[in-house]
C-alpha cells in the first residue's frame, strides 16, 4: 500500500525535528554515540549520480568528520548506502568518516553493520536510540536531551513523558511551544501521542493541548476539512516547499485529484526535479 500524503509529511517532520535537537551545542546523545563533541556541522549535497545528501556530518575539534544518518527502518541496503556515503565523503573532503547509523524506529533493529567479500569490506557503527537509558537524558539540565529522552529507552512511559512536560513548564512561552510541538512529533515515533496528549491536560501551565498555539488550530482544522482535504493541504505545503509558489493551472489540477491520486503525487515528488516533472 503507498505511503499517504500525511505519512510522508510525519516522515519529514520527525527528520527535521530530530536534527534540529541533535545538532544544538547542548543536545549530548551524539556525544554519548560517537564518543566525540562535534564543534561545527556540514550541509553538504555529495557529488554523486544519485545526488546524495547526507543526515548530519560534522567535525570535531581535530578536525575528525563525524557522519551520522538517522534511519526509521530497517533497510537491507543500509551497510552499502553507508559505504557510498563514505567514498563520496571521502572524494569531497580528502578524509575517511567516522560513520554511525541512528537506528529510531519502533521494529526491533535488524540491520548488519558489516559487508565482507573478496573485494571488499566495509563497517560502520549501527546504534538502536534504545539502548541508550533515558534517564540520564531526563535527568539532564538541558531541553533537548529531555526530549530526545522520548526514543531511547523509558523505564516508564507516562512518568518519562509526564517528566518532560515539567521540564518544558519551567520555560518560557516561546520556548514551551516549541519544545512542546517538537516533543509532540518524536512521541509520534513511539506511538505516545495519547499519553502526551492526556498527560499535556493535566499540566496546569499548559493547559489543554488543544489551547496549543500550533498544534490546537491544526487538529481542529483537520477535524473539519477531513482527511482528503487534509492531505491536500499537506501536499501544497509539500510543494511549495520545494518548488515555490504554486502556479494556477497545478493548483487547479490538485483540487481535481482523488485522496488515491494525492497519495501517488506525494510519491513523486521525492525524484521530481520541476513542478512540470511532478504533474507530468
Amino acid at each position: 500500500m503507498p505511503l499517504n500524503a500525511l505519512n510522508l509529511w510525519r516522515m519529514h517532520e520527525y527528520d527535521t525535528t530530530l536534527k534540529s535537537l541533535l545538532t544544538r551545542p547542548d543536545c549530548a546523545i551524539l556525544r554519548i554515540l560517537t564518543g566525540s563533541a562535534i564543534c561545527r556541522w556540514h550541509n553538504v549535497e555529495l557529488p554523486e549520480v544519485r545526488n546524495l545528501r547526507v543526515d548530519l556530518l560534522g567535525e570535531t575539534a581535530n578536525g575528525d568528520l563525524v557522519h551520522i544518518e538517522l534511519q526509521r527502518d530497517n533497510n537491507s541496503g543500509m551497510v552499502l548506502r553507508m559505504a557510498e556515503y563514505a567514498f563520496s565523503i571521502h572524494r569531497q573532503f580528502g578524509k575517511w568518516p567516522h560513520q554511525f547509523v541512528l537506528y529510531i524506529g519502533q521494529a526491533p533493529l535488524r540491520m548488519l553493520a558489516r559487508v565482507e567479500s573478496h573485494a571488499l569490506t566495509f563497517e560502520c557503527g549501527i546504534a538502536d536510540i534504545r539502548q541508550f537509558d533515558a534517564e540520564p537524558l531526563l535527568a539532564s539540565p538541558h531541553l533537548e536531551d529531555n526530549i530526545v529522552a522520548i526514543l531511547a529507552r523509558l523505564h516508564n512511559e507516562r512518568d518519562s513523558v509526564r517528566r518532560i512536560l515539567e521540564n518544558i513548564a519551567e520555560h518560557n512561552s516561546t520556548r514551551r511551544s516549541l519544545a512542546l510541538s517538537e516533543l509532540t512529533i518524536l512521541a509520534g515515533l513511539r506511538k505516545l501521542g495519547s499519553v502526551l496528549g492526556q498527560e499535556a491536560r493535566n499540566m496546569p501551565i499548559l493547559d489543554d493541548i488543544m489551547d496549543h498555539d500550533l498544534l490546537g488550530p491544526a487538529i481542529r482544522q483537520g477535524r473539519e476539512e477531513g482527511l482528503h482535504q487534509g492531505e491536500l493541504r499537506l501536499l501544497r505545503f509539500q510543494i511549495q516547499e520545494r518548488f515555490g509558489t504554486i502556479p494556477e493551472w497545478a493548483s487547479q489540477r490538485l483540487e481535481t485529484f482523488t485522496s488515491s491520486e494525492l497519495e501517488q503525487m506525494a510519491l513523486k515528488l521525492f525524484n521530481a526535479e520541476t513542478i512540470e516533472d511532478l504533474f507530468a
